[in-house]
């Protein structure tokens, strides 16, 4: 990247850091019960609620005690169950199209990412009908508040559940983008480890590298704060300790909880600090060839972090020393080195291949323009690429 465009990109980011104080960023409240989520919908008045899930949850039961509950309790309940992984626009369409023809006033997303996102975005067009999802592509688009929305997640890794993004496939484009804005972050959050019990495997890795792929980005980034550090190191350490047991054993009762607490922290961390290129690499993957969000940033994030070389070995050395895999005796290098390792070594535990087998070779190009459109000059990374070096990155993805 020339030495003009990376003074465009740090400036920008540096404004975004020195207001970040100013900005109107919150967290969602937690509520502990399903008679919570009926008492907190039924105190704002509300009389009809949209529940936004999908098919399999629904047909494992996940729904039917708090569809009861709400129902029991004197709340009208639509449900749509529409929602497939990498959510497009048409889904969301037909989402608020129940919404509006049921007179819905509320939202409920019980489900992983992809449901809380379409839940969000439904709800930003229900307050906004005049103005396209195209037209909400980016940062601080929607700019009004959106019907009371409670997330629920059934897998630890998203943090959608606390943050101002959802992530949206285009249907004709193939193109998956983030919108970001405030009004985006749930009102209200659900963390009941009952519903990630039995979670299989292959979710529970993948989900989990997502949230450990979150912590990690919004800690070597140049916009953190404090809190966001904070969040970012806790969340890290409780996915260090816990997502191994949560994969071996899915009824391990406690790594589940651990782990939907690291997830919360780690959406609570980049929300404010933001992600990296391996984000901006996994969405375009994602829209590309429709590689399952976690898996794509688990594949990633060890090439990045190597890419991003001594520019990120002080803050992933300070990770290392956090978790216990490194020392104060060592060298930045040294520790940052054993962190990715560690890394790489989840990644064999799960079976995680270190390759995109969709990737082709002819795509390389359009992908990485996408990314380098995406992360800058959002993203706060260690050290800035354009287009031509993030091209490499994917190179190194591809599985001969």
């Amino acid at each position: 990247m020339n030495i003009f465009k990376k003074a465009y990109c740090r400036i920008y980011q540096f404004v975004f850091k020195v207001a970040l104080p100013l900005l109107p960023y919150r967290e969602p409240q937690i509520l502990e019960s399903n008679d919570e989520v009926l008492q907190v919908l039924k105190d704002k008045g509300h009389k009809k609620v949209l529940f936004v899930t999908d098919k399999n949850l629904r047909g494992l039961g996940l729904t039917e005690a708090l569809e009861k509950t709400l129902s029991d309790g004197g709340l009208g309940v639509v449900v749509y169950d529409e929602v497939l992984p990498n959510p497009t626009i048409s889904q969301i369409e037909a989402g608020l199209e129940v919404y509006k023809k049921e007179s819905c006033d509320s939202i409920i997303a019980l489900g992983g990412g992809s449901v809380m996102d379409c839940a969000k975005i439904i709800g930003a067009r229900s307050v906004k009908p005049n103005q396209p999802v195209e037209k909400m592509k980016g940062l601080l688009k929607i700019g009004k508040k959106l019907p009371t929305l409670v997330a629920i997640p059934t897998t630890a890794g998203t943090g959608s559940e606390t943050t101002l993004a959802a992530v949206i496939t285009d249907d004709k484009t193939h193109h998956k983008y983030p919108i970001n804005d405030f009004n985006l972050i749930p009102h209200f959050a659900l963390l009941d480890y009952h519903l990630t019990l039995g979670l299989n495997k292959k979710i529970t890795s993948t989900t989990g590298m997502d949230a450990l792929t979150h912590a990690v980005e919004a800690f070597i980034g140049g916009s953190t704060t404090k809190q966001t550090r904070a969040a970012a190191l806790e969340s890290v350490k409780l996915i260090h300790e816990n997502l191994v047991k949560a994969y071996d054993d899915g009824s391990n009762a406690e790594a589940r909880q651990n782990m939907l607490r690291a997830s919360y922290l780690a959406g609570v961390a980049f929300t404010k600090s933001y992600v990296g290129y391996s984000h901006a690499i996994a969405h375009s993957l994602g829209g590309k060839y429709g590689v399952p969000h976690g898996l794509a940033n688990a594949i990633i994030l060890p090439v990045i972090l190597k890419e991003y070389g001594k520019s990120a070995h002080k803050k992933l050395s300070k990770l290392a020393i956090h978790i216990g895999l490194g020392s104060k005796e060592n060298t930045n290098e040294q520790n940052a080195n054993a962190f990715i390792a560690w890394i790489e070594k989840l990644n064999s535990h799960f079976e995680i291949p270190s390759k995109i087998e969709a990737l082709k070779r002819e795509d390389i190009e359009e992908l990485a323009k996408l990314a380098a459109k995406e992360g800058n000059p959002l993203y706060p990374v260690p050290k800035l690429m354009n287009a031509k070096e993030l091209g490499k990155v994917y190179e190194k993805l591809i599985k001969d």
